[in-house]
């Protein structure tokens, strides 16, 4: 087993992406509308509209790390928005 060391930071966003993006959208999505460095080593987690889709984007040091995952039977629970 391999297992990552060090610490990580993890972003969720909280309104679901157009999961027709990929690495490159994703990583303009990270950097315009979260104001983040999408290479610095965090993880970013983007839910689909019918939150049955999951996408993880990571910079591993070497290049980007684009995860999908789709549950079956299952949707992603997301914490309510908070809107000032």
């Amino acid at each position: 087993m391999i297992s990552p060391a060090g610490s990580f930071r993890i972003f969720l966003a909280s309104e679901p992406v157009d999961f027709r993006k990929g690495m490159d959208g994703l990583v303009a999505h990270v950097a315009n509308h979260f104001e983040l460095d999408p290479f610095d080593g965090a993880i970013y987690v983007f839910r689909s509209r019918r939150a049955d889709r999951l996408k993880l984007l990571v910079w591993d040091g070497t290049g980007l790390v684009l995860t999908m995952k789709r549950l079956n039977g299952g949707r992603v629970w997301m914490p309510p928005v908070w809107q000032a």
